[in-house]
Order: structure tokens, then C-alpha cells, then sequence
């Protein structure tokens, strides 16, 4: 008996060190899983979010893969992507897939709110953190929830605010006091136009003739661009997501209607996509955000803008992605994971939470200065307002018009 208990415990300390030691078994990479849309409502900005994503794993691997801090050396990244063809459904079984048969390290959103949204109850069901590219509706944020962090927009409030900031600012000297509200039924877009709504009410110096939601997924736009003329309105200011901006503005152009002032969130945003889809005379003299793809913020990691537009263009050149706010998204979504892992003590999804909140304040990226909520909403990366204008070459480009320490140029106003 004294024999065998005296090997056992001999035999102990051999254990615990095997034991240890594939406890920190080190991986042969670090799997990031996302989700895009190949097809369907939301596959142009997704698509261009996902290259961006790509293009920094490119070159994070072609640096020798990312440090991560909890094995103390750099590992390559394996990137596993699925497409969801904007359906909900489909992304929500996919999110599965990703944390329940891929076992992904990271788990990354598809873009926007509509596809973020189905994926938050699942990350939260699984405790795995889940980054949220650009999913900005507020209702997609709680304080019960650790396991979400918005990394590459702004939330949608604050973006808001800043339009209504103009609108009460400029829009009223002016002389704009009739407004009509269109807007998409989704958080990201309902969470705006509840901001600038609730603005206009309490400013007292606007009126609101016309307030009305649609479906996100809407095509036909003629029918609510001839009922809006009807009201009069000064500026209509229409919250959806890109393909329903293409639609509305063709509509305005085809009904022949002479809005003073329109605003759209995606000529700004989608520059390059809306110019190509609507045309020049479409998106002419229309108020939009002015987005960190078209002015250049000061970064302590990563490419400068200049560098990535070049690589950007270099690296897709045959595929005719157009280059926009969701490019730098994906790419800037690679850079807080990269920072994160360099970050991290462990894999633990809470430890991954803590690492990146250390970053906040700190971290400074093409779309701005990184920082976060108690509940994981990104406020620190502002968009500016502008106006697509004629310059003298007769080209069209987009200007920052408010805030006024950012202006480039005086608003047109009514729309010519």
C-alpha cells in the first residue's frame, strides 16, 4: 500500500504537467468565422466588407500571422466565411455552424443591423464575444449583455445627432421648415430617424408633413416619391440601406420631383456605388455623411488611407469592388481583432471582452478613434455631414459642409 501510494504521488507532478501542457496547446492558427451576403438586399456593402476583412488577413499572414499574447508567439489566421444571401434564417443556422462545429476563436458579424441582430441572442446563448462590424441600431445594444462589441461605426444614435445638429444649425438660416421622414423598418435606420424626430420636436422651429416607414427590402420608390411631393416638404431626409437609396433617388428623377434639399445616408457612405447606380445628375447637390473613406484620420496602427486605397486597389483590380466606408469596416474590424489578441491572456471570451476594452481610447484606426460603451457601443468614429457638389472641372465630389470646424464648402441650397 505505502508503495503504491508514494508512486502515485511521484507519478502526480507528471500529470499536472501533461496535463498543463495541453491546457496551452498551442493552435496552428487562429480561426476568425464571419458571415457575408453573396446575394440578395445587402451583398453589395457586405461583399466589399468581407474583401476589407480578407485584405487584412492577407497581410497579416504575409507578415507571419498576428501575436497573440496567449501563446507568446505569432500565429497565421485561418478566415471562415459563409454566405447567408441576406437571409436571416440562414445567417442565424450559420452562426451556429460557426461556434458549435467550427469551434471559431472569433466570431465576427455580417454587415449591418438587420444581419448583426439574429446573431446577438445566439452569441449571448454560447458566451462567445461576438464583434459586430457595423450593426449600429441601438436596440442591438444591453447592458445585460458582455458578449457584444461594435467595432467599426459609430453607433447609430450619435450619427443621427449630428444631422440633426445641422438641421437645427444651418438647416433653419436656410430656411428650412418642412420635413418629411422615410425610413427603412430596421434598427439601424428606425434608430435614426427616432433621433432626428425626437430633435425636430423638441427644437419647435421644424415641422414634420410627412412620417413614414417601409419595409427594408423595398424596390419600387415611385409611388412614395409622388405622394411626398404632394406635402411640400423642404427636405426629405430618406434612412435606408443602399439599394433603397439607389431606387428612391432613380424615382426622384423619373417623377421629375423638385425636392429644396434631399438627404440619403449611402451617396455618402457608397459614394462610388451610388455614383455608378444613380448617375451623376442623381446624386448631385444631395446632402449625405461624409464617411472616414473619403477624409483621412490619424492612425496609430494599421495603414494610413492613402496606403490602403492603394493596396485596396492593387489587391481587387479584376473585381471592380467599388471602395467605400464598408471597405475600411472589414479592414478596420481586422485591426481591433489583431490588437485584441496582442492583448489577451487567454481565448476566454470574457478575456477577449477585457482585452478590448483596454484598447478604447487608445486605439486609433482609418475610421477614427476607437472607443467604447459599458455595453459594448462603439462612440469614438463620427461621420461628418456634406453635399455632393459640381467643381469647377465639372467633376462631382463630396464636402464636408458641418461641423464647422470641418467645412469645405457652403450648402446649396434648394437643390438647383
Amino acid at each position: 500500500m505505502r508503495r503504491r501510494t508514494w508512486l502515485g504521488l511521484l507519478l502526480l507532478p507528471a500529470c499536472i504537467l501533461v496535463s498543463a501542457a495541453r491546457a496551452a496547446e498551442v493552435p496552428d492558427a487562429i480561426r476568425i468565422g464571419t458571415l457575408y451576403a453573396g446575394s440578395g438586399t445587402f451583398a453589395s456593402t457586405s461583399t466589399t466588407t468581407l474583401r476589407g476583412l480578407q485584405l487584412w488577413v492577407e497581410t497579416a499572414n504575409a507578415a507571419g500571422g498576428v501575436y497573440v499574447k496567449a501563446f507568446d508567439r505569432k500565429l497565421p489566421v485561418k478566415l471562415i466565411a459563409y454566405d447567408d444571401q441576406s437571409n436571416t434564417g440562414t445567417a442565424a443556422s450559420l452562426y451556429n455552424r460557426l461556434i458549435t462545429q467550427d469551434h471559431v476563436d472569433l466570431l465576427v458579424a455580417d454587415m449591418g443591423s438587420v444581419m448583426t441582430s439574429v446573431g446577438v441572442p445566439i452569441a449571448r446563448e454560447h458566451k462567445q464575444l461576438f464583434f459586430n462590424q457595423t450593426g449600429t441600431g441601438a436596440n442591438l445594444f444591453s447592458a445585460e449583455n458582455p458578449y457584444m462589441v461594435l467595432t467599426s461605426a459609430q453607433m447609430s444614435i450619435p450619427w443621427a445627432t449630428t444631422l440633426a445638429d445641422f438641421l437645427a444649425a444651418d438647416g433653419v438660416k436656410l430656411g428650412i421648415r418642412r420635413v418629411a421622414l422615410l425610413y427603412a423598418t430596421n434598427d439601424f435606420t428606425l434608430t435614426q430617424a427616432n433621433t432626428v424626430r425626437a430633435a425636430i420636436k423638441e427644437g419647435g422651429k421644424m415641422e414634420i408633413v410627412s412620417d413614414s416607414g417601409v419595409p427594408t427590402d423595398t424596390s419600387n420608390y415611385v409611388t412614395i416619391v409622388n405622394t411626398l411631393a404632394a406635402k411640400k416638404p423642404d427636405v426629405v431626409i430618406s434612412l435606408a440601406y443602399p439599394n433603397a437609396d439607389i431606387a428612391f433617388l432613380r424615382a426622384v428623377e423619373d417623377a421629375g420631383a423638385s425636392f429644396p434639399m434631399i438627404f440619403t445616408i449611402y451617396a455618402g457612405i457608397e459614394n462610388e456605388l451610388l455614383h455608378k447606380s444613380v448617375g451623376a445628375s442623381g446624386v448631385l447637390n444631395v446632402f449625405t455623411y461624409v464617411p472616414p473613406s473619403l477624409f483621412e484620420n490619424p492612425v496609430n496602427f494599421g495603414m494610413t488611407l492613402p496606403q490602403f486605397k492603394a493596396a485596396w486597389d492593387k489587391r481587387y483590380a479584376g473585381e471592380h469592388m467599388e471602395f467605400g466606408f464598408n471597405s475600411l469596416s472589414g479592414y478596420d474590424t481586422g485591426l481591433i481583432l489583431e490588437k485584441t489578441l496582442s492583448a489577451a491572456t487567454s481565448l476566454d471570451q470574457l478575456e477577449l471582452r477585457r482585452a478590448v476594452f483596454s484598447l478604447s481610447g487608445e486605439l486609433k484606426t482609418l475610421g477614427g478613434s476607437f472607443r467604447l460603451r459599458a455595453d459594448g457601443a462603439q462612440l469614438g468614429m463620427s461621420n461628418l455631414i456634406g453635399q455632393i457638389q459640381k467643381q469647377p472641372d465639372g467633376s462631382e465630389k463630396l464636402v464636408p459642409i458641418f461641423p464647422d470646424d470641418r467645412k469645405a464648402a457652403e450648402a446649396i441650397y434648394p437643390r438647383p
